[in-house]
């Protein structure tokens, strides 16, 4: 089941667990690489799509 949506879907907040879950539903990844993501360039849902595509 997906988690509900972020109350700010621009950004990934990866202290939720409910966010952690819908970003990595969203983008089709595992936390490990969404924290990753977050740590290589920040929390902008979009650098962090960018990243996990490239």
């Amino acid at each position: 089941m997906l988690a509900s949506v972020p109350a700010d879907n621009t950004r990934v907040n990866v202290l939720s667990t409910n966010e952690i879950n819908y970003w990595c539903h969203v983008l089709n990844c595992t936390e490990t690489r969404l924290r990753n993501a977050v740590l290589a360039v920040g929390v902008l849902a979009s650098d962090v799509r960018a990243y996990l595509n490239r």
